[in-house]
């Protein structure tokens, strides 16, 4: 069974936007696309609340389809995805990882 990982963030003050958006396309999207245990991974940045004038409360959202929970703790301890997590975690403000499953 496929898990939903949603991550909302923004970016720490100082990061330029056109910077963090270069590197998912560039590193972020193709690595994490790139496991075995992922089914899909997106990012998704927001535009606003509905019916509001109000910006939402993050800036970003990630979805990350898990087809294989184990395989994926495997992975993300590798050397490459942990350059990546690391290179991420240098640009986003504190990350909400948020696990889902199916009702």
């Amino acid at each position: 069974m496929t898990v939903k990982i949603v991550v909302l963030f923004n970016l720490k003050d100082g990061v330029d936007v056109a910077e963090y958006e270069a590197w998912a396309r560039a590193t972020d999207l193709p690595t994490v696309n790139g496991l075995k245990s992922i089914d899909n991974f997106e990012v998704f940045r927001t535009t606003g609340i509905m019916g509001t004038e109000d910006a939402a409360p993050y800036r970003y959202i990630e979805i990350i389809d898990v087809g294989d929970m184990e395989t994926f703790g495997a992975e993300v301890g590798t050397e490459t995805m942990q350059k990546v997590a690391g290179e991420f975690q240098a640009l986003a403000d504190n990350p909400l990882f948020i696990t889902t499953e199916h009702i």
